[in-house]
């Protein structure tokens, strides 16, 4: 399974990139190469009259060059000629109003943007990287777009695809995948983004995620930056489990392979070969990273995201037994990350991405599929 943490290793977000010739065709299309159906829908309901835009951004699998799909469904390298006289890309494809259906080469891994009444900025910096959206910087030229994305790779495995809160919510968006079987994820119940945002504006130490005018919620990490969450709001659940794991101890199972672990002076550590952790920040845990980074090596990562998980669920000092799997047990704490259970609360499937480490013990919005043939990404409504 390709999780959201490898799929994003993959995915170059902000300045770092390969030089590629103008407007290049990636070789691999021009070899050829299997493909799939990609159906972009807009069922919003609120929005159904307003003009629609989609852009699907990423990186070629076979180069690690960054690419965007045009609508004759080729793969086409990013270049900073691309960028107009105002200083951005154009590489909107409309939605129209019955959906639009275009070819996807196997072999990218990238996010599909879909972004209401307004399109998208994207700049291609120098080295030919693109700079994607951060709907949660004021600063960002997309700040006061109603936009938002779901995230995939398709190689020769197959399809791996998630939709996402693990920054913002702002467009409900759900995912249908056809292949060896009928699959879906993502879809908010019945007045779900509403709910979203009223249970996080009436949670205490959370209503400032929700931002004016509607456009969208924010995940804690990035109001934790913006000054609109506590810096310190983990603090005190951080210092109970190092105090309760200095004379207990946490078994984590990974596959086939278990680690055993205490507090031993400031660090927790683990056998096995795992790297010693440091005590995490609140930020640490809201990104599930720094003290909580977790390496694809087999060894450090899976403790990693099972402490990063543990943390964001609120579940380390329940048991010493983690990954613990029973969603039911999760977010009981009086501190915990409400933006994750929230979200949770309000899909039809309970699947989210709320944190990185979401997909721990498969509790994320993320389906796969080894011989796809067909996929839908929807607008669904709001």
């Amino acid at each position: 399974m390709i999780t959201r943490r490898t799929f994003l290793g993959g995915l170059a977000v902000a300045t770092a990139g390969v030089p590629l010739a103008v407007n290049t065709v990636l070789a691999a299309d021009r070899a050829g190469r299997a493909s799939m159906s990609l159906t972009l829908v807009n069922e919003s309901g609120s929005h159904a009259g307003d003009p629609v835009w989609a852009y699907v951004v990423g990186t070629d699998l076979a180069t690690g060059q960054q690419c965007h799909l045009s609508a004759d469904g080729r793969l086409v390298a990013v270049s900073e000629a691309d960028n107009g006289p105002d200083g951005y890309t154009d590489y909107a494809l409309p939605v129209e109003g019955g959906g639009t259906t275009l070819s996807l080469p196997q072999g990218m891994s990238g996010r599909i943007y879909l972004a209401i009444s307004d399109k998208l900025k994207f700049r291609v910096n120098p080295g030919n990287a693109l700079a994607y959206p951060a709907g949660w910087v004021s600063a960002d030229p997309n700040y006061p777009i109603l936009h938002d994305c779901a995230e995939f790779t398709y190689d020769a495995a197959g399809m791996h695809c998630d939709t996402t809160m693990v920054d913002m919510l702002s467009v409900p968006l759900a995912i249908s995948l056809s292949g060896t079987q009928q699959q879906t994820t993502g879809r908010l119940r019945d007045g779900g983004r509403a709910a979203v945002f009223a249970a996080l504006a009436a949670q205490q130490g959370f209503g400032g995620l929700v931002l004016a005018g509607g456009l969208r919620v924010i995940a804690p990490g990035h109001g934790l930056d913006a000054g609109l969450f506590a810096a310190d709001y983990f603090a005190g659940y951080v210092d109970e489990v190092w105090s309760h794991y200095q004379s207990s101890t946490m078994t984590v199972t990974a596959g086939a392979t278990t680690f055993t672990g205490q507090v031993t002076g400031s660090q927790f550590v683990f056998s096995g070969g795992v790297k010693p952790f440091d005590k995490p920040s609140t930020r640490d845990v809201l990104f599930c990273d720094g003290a909580l980074a977790a390496p694809n090596d087999g060894v450090t990562g899976p403790v990693a995201a099972a402490l990063g998980a543990g943390f964001n669920r609120s579940v380390l000092t329940d048991t010493g037994a983690q990954p613990l799997a029973d969603a039911g047990q999760y977010y009981r704490d009086g501190v915990t990350n409400h933006y994750a259970r929230v979200m949770h609360e309000n899909t039809v499937d309970g699947q989210a991405y709320g944190f990185a480490f979401d997909d721990v013990c498969e509790h994320a919005s993320y389906i796969e599929d080894g011989a796809p043939t067909s996929m839908a990404v929807t607008i669904t409504p709001f």
